[in-house]
């Protein structure tokens, strides 16, 4: 094809009933002026136009079927919701009472919605909810510990997903951090011997994404609640991915209340399965000093993620295996085989054993059994083109659909798309 026959953009958006084709039609006659030059063929120019057209429509966030076997996948969106959830979502989209006391008829506040539960479920005498883990531990300091002294272990100020560390988070609250221990060995008596009139807060944070082996030490909770209650001072417990239920050994917030903490501050959308969400649960005078905070109205949840929280604590009540999470995490391997062998014999693959992970930064040290379905290398690039994309892990020359964190309607889908793209080779 020559530039001279190329055609006009009227010519190409004629009989389109689109907004977008003038400038899509503008754009893709630049791309083929482009490939003219360079010798190549622009190719049929009309249906080039149409798949621009899907693809500007199509939404940028978009469901995807994860295979990787990775449950917690921050790239994937972290934990996926409960059906419960997903209603509680649909129902509060609209108008709610979202800041309304049914009632009285008189305002009420956001936070009134969440927070019996997560009482009921941690033990703790109030709880507030903002929009991560790392704001719930910014407003904390800043709310209990602004100008003040924060003392925390060495081996706890770690960096979690895209080079965000802790210190540079908690430096934001205004608080000083005094550093104590090693890497590796803190004591409480370091803990003691730093306690200084300018020390408003004792913090301890979960390595959530990191673990030290071979000569270790650290204090116990009770003993270094004993320090902060010797002190006068509160204790705060930064436990990163939440758990409520056991989880390979990780902590609870009830477990860590109970054993002295004065706050505890957790994740919603790791462990515990629900939406984005940082929760921050303890005695009642500290939780309502974080409420009243300045930071506390630009950190705050809005309905959905409220909703969604709601309803996957509710959950816990009397039917946590329904929390996604928990069942990929608790699932038999034998149950996943079985999948593995049924998408094999759909999809023309081979069942291969595997590892699964946690993710997340929760776990980093756990392996989970499981198995996937193997197929081709070259269908990686086009299962991820395909509605909706199929997330899987290239190795070792072929294409591993891991089926821990696919159900069993799952796994169908993924059935289908496998056999789609093969169809289009």
């Amino acid at each position: 094809m020559r530039l001279s026959d190329l055609p006009a953009v009227d010519e190409l958006v004629r009989g389109v009933d689109d907004t977008l084709a003038v400038a899509a039609a503008r754009e893709l006659l630049e791309c083929a002026r482009e490939e003219i030059r360079a010798g190549e063929d622009p190719g049929d120019l009309y249906a080039r136009l149409h798949e621009a057209l899907v693809a500007a429509r199509r939404p940028a966030l978009r469901r995807v079927l994860n295979a990787t076997g990775v449950i917690v996948h921050t790239n994937l969106g972290r934990a996926p919701l409960a059906d419960a959830a997903i209603s509680r979502i649909v129902a509060a989209a609209g108008f709610s009472n979202l800041e309304y006391d049914l009632s009285s008829g008189s305002r009420g506040s956001r936070q009134d919605h969440a927070a019996p539960l997560l009482r009921r479920l941690t033990g703790a005498e109030a709880a507030i909810v903002v929009n991560n883990n790392a704001a719930a531990i910014l407003l904390a300091l800043a709310a209990l510990a602004e100008d003040c002294e924060v003392v925390v272990s060495r081996g706890e100020l770690i960096e979690i997903g895209d080079g965000f560390r802790i210190p540079d988070v908690l430096a934001r609250s205004g608080a000083r951090l005094v550093e104590v221990g090693t890497t590796n060995r803190t004591r409480a008596a370091d803990y003691e011997r730093a306690i200084g009139p300018e020390t408003a807060l004792l913090l301890r944070v979960h390595q959530s994404n990191f673990r030290v082996v071979g000569f270790t030490e650290h204090p116990r909770l009770a003993e270094l609640a004993a320090v902060a209650q010797r002190h006068g001072l509160p204790l705060l417990d930064d436990l990163g991915s939440g758990a409520l239920v056991d989880v390979e050994g990780e902590p609870t917030p009830a477990a860590a209340l109970a054993a002295g903490a004065d706050l505890v501050c957790f994740s919603g959308d790791k462990l515990l399965g629900g939406p984005q969400a940082g929760i921050v649960a303890g005695r009642a005078d500290l939780v309502e000093r974080l409420r009243r905070h300045p930071l506390h109205r630009a950190l705050r949840s809005d309905k959905l993620t409220l909703a969604a929280l709601e309803g996957t604590l509710a959950l816990y009540l009397d039917r946590p295996q329904e929390v996604p999470v928990l069942r990929m995490l608790r699932e038999p391997v034998e149950d996943v085989r079985a999948r593995a062998e049924r998408l094999a014999q759909a999809a023309g693959g081979v069942v291969e054993e595997t590892v699964a992970r946690v993710g997340g930064g929760a776990l980093p040290l756990a392996e989970l059994p499981s198995f996937a379905c193997a197929v081709e290398e070259e269908l990686a690039a086009a299962l991820r083109a395909h509605e909706p994309p199929v997330i899987g892990v290239v190795r070792d020359g072929r294409t591993l659909l891991d089926c821990r964190t696919l159900s069993d309607a799952e796994a169908d889908e993924v059935a289908a798309a496998v056999a789609a793209v093969r169809c289009r080779r």
